[in-house]
């Protein structure tokens, strides 16, 4: 069976390998194709469709958009991103990562006020992309004894509500529905179930399909076999394309493995190919 992974990061946002280490790595796996999904930036995407030129596996350039609906942040993926669109993408999410320099400003200061040593520099320094996230943090506060790993990191001190750490303003869901597919791109909501309650999944979607939503992860590394058979249920039910990826960060996830998540994902390689129909289709 032909597989592919169509959800990962590198060192342009919170991964640990490199675009093209991704690409050799996947290649290792004998994935048939790979996406690359890093955070809010197109960054990685030249280094990474470069080595997937040279490589037996199909590059597919993303991008994972952070995005609010009602509260809720929300992850929309854009897949198959033209390399003319690519500097589109990085004036859509200029003012969020201002937002997000001063939201890892006033993180580092909060925790140095409650007796937390840790640097600005320090979280940076763990990544290419224009600012660092939360897993940055947490891997410094984990390498310097305040936790002992990423994850208590995020479930006590890094926790949203906790005191610490208050988000930046986000873009929307709908919006950014809107500018993926402004581009012929691909519009793909990520992990649901993780943000959304099913009753409010319900209540997002027929807004989203209207904004332009093309599918949904439906195999995702945390989901066990009820929610995703619920996953396809919802996306048969709103005439959604089916995409699937491990959600690959390298050490930040160190469970999680390219391609097979927690051991038992496997994204057929026909979920690659009705995605790219849909990036090919005319435009109405």
């Amino acid at each position: 069976m032909n597989l592919c992974d169509l959800h990962c990061h590198s060192t342009f946002s919170d991964g640990s390998l490199t675009p093209s280490q991704l690409i050799k790595l996947a290649e290792e796996k004998g994935l048939k194709a790979l996406a690359l999904t890093d955070h809010n930036t197109a960054g990685g995407l030249k280094e990474f469709m470069e080595a997937g030129a040279a490589s037996s596996v199909i590059p597919v350039p993303g991008c994972e958009f952070t995005s609010e609906y009602e509260g809720h942040e929300l992850h929309i993926v854009g897949l198959f991103f033209r390399e003319e669109h690519w500097p589109e993408v990085a004036d859509y999410v200029e003012l969020m990562h201002l937002a997000k320099h001063h939201a890892n400003r006033r993180l580092i200061q909060a925790l140095n006020e409650g007796g937390i040593d840790i640097r600005y520099e320090e979280a940076a320094a763990l990544t290419d992309a224009e600012e660092f996230n939360r897993a940055h943090v947490a891997r410094v506060l984990a390498a310097k004894g305040y936790v002992s790993s990423v994850q208590e990191a995020f479930q006590n001190i890094l926790k949203e509500g906790n005191g610490f750490y208050r988000p930046p303003r986000r873009l929307t869901s709908l919006g950014t529905i809107r500018f993926i597919k402004q581009y012929g791109a691909v519009a793909v909501l990520a992990h649901p179930f993780l943000n959304l309650k099913e009753e409010e999944l319900l209540e997002f979607l027929p807004k989203a399909k209207a904004a332009g939503l093309d599918a949904m992860e439906t195999l995702y590394t945390e989901f066990d076999e009820e929610t995703t058979a619920k996953a396809k249920a919802i996306a048969a039910r709103f005439g959604l394309a089916q995409s699937g990826g491990s959600d690959f960060h390298g050490e930040a996830k160190p469970k999680i493995s390219l391609g097979s998540g927690w051991g038992n994902l496997a994204v057929p390689f026909s979920f690659y190919e009705h995605l790219e129909a849909i990036a090919h289709s005319p435009r109405e």
